[in-house]
C-alpha cells in the first residue's frame, strides 16, 4: 500500500459514492512528476540552466545543421510564448550559447542559432539528461515501459 492507497481509502470511508481511480490515477502521475522534475532541474542547475533553456538548446540541436530556427519556429516546436521564448533567447545569448541574426533573405526576419560553446555543452548534457531519464525508469520491465508508453501516448493524444 502506497501513499494514494491510503488517501483513496480514506475516501472511500468517508465518502463511498466518491470515484476516486481518477484521483489515484492522476496523484501517482504527480508525485512521479515531481520526481522527475527535481532530478532533472539538479542537472539543468549544474550547468546554470533552467528547463525552458534547456528545452531551446535542444530544439535547436535536434533541428540538425546549421542548428537555426527562427523564434516562431521555436515557439511552433516548444508550444510557448513569444514573451516566454525571448526571454529565453535573451539569456542564452547573454551565456553565449545561441547567436541571433538577421536572416539573409529576409532582414525583417530573426534566426537563432547555436554557437560552437551552445553545441558543445548540448551535446553533453543530452547524454546526462538521457542517463536521468534511464535511470528515473529503471525499476520497469521492458514490457511495461512499452505499455506505459503507449498508455501515456493514448492519454495525452485526449488532450493534442
Amino acid at each position: 500500500m502506497d501513499a494514494i492507497d491510503r488517501v483513496v481509502e480514506q475516501w472511500a470511508q468517508e465518502k463511498p459514492d466518491l470515484e476516486t481511480e481518477p484521483m489515484a490515477m492522476i496523484g501517482r502521475v504527480a508525485r512521479i512528476s515531481k520526481y522527475i522534475e527535481t532530478e532533472i532541474a539538479a542537472l539543468h542547475k549544474k550547468y546554470d540552466l533552467k528547463l525552458g533553456e534547456f528545452d531551446v538548446l535542444a530544439t535547436l540541436r535536434r533541428s540538425g545543421k546549421p542548428y537555426r530556427l527562427t523564434p516562431s519556429g521555436l515557439i511552433e516546436s516548444m508550444m510557448l510564448t513569444s514573451g516566454a521564448m525571448t526571454n529565453r533567447l535573451d539569456k542564452l545569448e547573454a551565456k553565449n550559447l545561441i547567436l541571433r541574426s538577421h536572416s539573409k533573405e529576409d532582414r525583417r526576419s530573426v534566426e537563432v542559432q547555436l554557437t560552437k560553446q551552445g553545441l558543445v555543452l548540448i551535446d553533453q548534457m543530452i547524454i546526462e539528461h538521457v542517463e536521468i531519464q534511464k535511470k528515473l525508469v529503471k525499476s520497469l520491465t521492458a514490457t511495461q515501459k512499452k505499455n506505459i508508453n503507449q498508455l501515456l501516448k493514448s492519454w495525452l493524444n485526449a488532450y493534442e
